[in-house]
């Protein structure tokens, strides 16, 4: 029997019984849809996170400072003020580091007629903003001369924009941090969440002179809250870190049994971490999906060998006018092909809006790839021709005398 035969005997086989053929289609549609929406939801993922992570800067360390005891009460990193301007510029002729950015921070009311916002504002250098890959959208971001004449001008994000400012251009307006009047001259672009899920859109940034002499004064000399320190490459980051760490123990004369009194976190070793969680969350949900598929295969077996249990009269009668045992075979495979791919079909459709509405009510960045797609058909067809298989063998080996004889 000829191929295009064999097909259509096929497709008639299977329309003759459609709700038992639409049954066992729903295994494989369910499957499809599920790893099609499974792998999109992982690809977001993994994607939210490197935006995350490039966010970031690349090749950061962060420095903070170390504890501080009072009253036989011990406190956490951060609380004692060790760290300095001092500290942040003898770090920059460290070998392997490309910048230094010092900061201050702390957290303000702010103004502009009648609407006011809390956020973070932040003093930082010229530098800050390089090292974060950050630039601005509209306007300018401060320049050293603005350092040096504690200027009081701002550079905002978007966020602290919108809360403010609303549709209005906040470039050139005026508004106040606990009442001192401060210049904007640039609105920066989006950078999102951070991976601690911060937004890191809702801050204000000015000059790290100003900030310590008119906002956030310190008892202190010098004093800053943390310093970001980028390496001139991701092979130099672990030189930089030692260097840095034997700098700081030296300025601050820290005894060989004495302990840090400064944190240093790699940022990079962190992203990675995060990364490798992400993608194995993808690939979690991709077996999961897998797992759904599989299921829908052996539907598919089932039903493929009550359907040769109920044709055994037929299979008899094609073979007694000289059907061969390879068409036999050849049938029952293509009934089995036919079943995934048209299965495959269906839900892949329905997973590209499924997934558009799980985009539109969760806010989550579902990814669909033809790659995808194109594995969800494969694995479906690689179903079809393994599990009907062993039913469309079993259904070529009947002798005809045999399958005759079955009422």
């Amino acid at each position: 029997m000829k191929t295009p035969q064999v097909i259509e005997e096929a497709f008639r086989a299977l329309s003759t019984n459609r709700l038992r053929t639409s049954l066992t289609m729903l295994g494989v549609i369910i499957g499809v849809c599920a790893v099609v929406i499974m792998l999109a939801v992982g690809r977001g993922t993994q994607s939210m996170v490197n935006q995350t992570i490039s966010s970031m800067g690349s090749n950061l360390l962060v420095v903070f400072p170390g504890s501080q005891t009072s009253g036989g009460v011990r406190f956490g990193a951060g609380a004692a003020q060790t760290l300095t301007v001092a500290d942040a510029s003898a770090i920059e002729s460290v070998s392997g580091v490309l910048r230094v950015a010092p900061l201050v921070m702390r957290s303000f009311q702010l103004a502009y007629g009648n609407t006011n916002w809390s956020a973070m504002v932040t003093g930082v250098t010229p530098d800050y903003f390089p090292l974060r890959s950050w630039d601005a959208e509209e306007g300018d971001t401060f320049s050293e001369n603005d350092l040096r004449s504690y200027a009081r001008v701002a550079v905002i994000g978007k966020t602290t924009s919108r809360q403010l400012f609303g549709e209005e251009s906040p470039v050139g307006k005026t508004l106040r941090i606990r009442n001192l009047p401060f210049t904007v001259i640039g609105i920066l672009s989006a950078k999102g969440q951070s991976l601690d899920g911060r937004d890191q859109d809702d801050a204000v940034f000015i000059p790290l002179t100003t900030a310590r002499q008119q906002l956030i004064r310190s008892t202190f000399p010098g004093s800053i809250s943390m310093m970001l320190v980028q390496a001139k490459s991701a092979e130099t980051m672990a030189e930089a870190e030692s260097a840095v760490t034997d700098l700081l123990r030296v300025r601050h004369r820290i005894g060989p049994s004495q302990e840090n009194d400064f944190t240093i976190r790699n940022l990079t070793a962190i992203a990675e971490t995060a990364a490798i969680a992400a993608a194995a969350m993808a690939l979690l949900l991709g077996a999961i999906a897998g797992v759904s598929l599989l299921v829908g295969g052996i539907g598919i077996m089932n039903i493929m060998l009550v359907s040769v249990t109920e044709r055994t009269r037929e299979i008899g009668i094609r073979m007694a006018i000289g059907a061969r045992q390879r068409d036999i075979m050849r049938q029952f495979l293509i009934e089995a092909v036919v079943i995934c791919l048209a299965g495959g079909f269906i839900g892949a459709t329905l997973a590209i809006f499924a997934a558009w509405g799980i985009a539109a009510i969760t806010g989550l960045l579902v990814e669909i790839s033809m790659l995808s797609i194109a594995l969800a058909f494969g694995f479906s067809a690689a179903i079809g021709i393994f599990f009907g298989w062993y039913p469309a063998a079993k259904a070529s080996r009947l002798k005809p005398v045999d399958a005759l004889r079955v009422e």
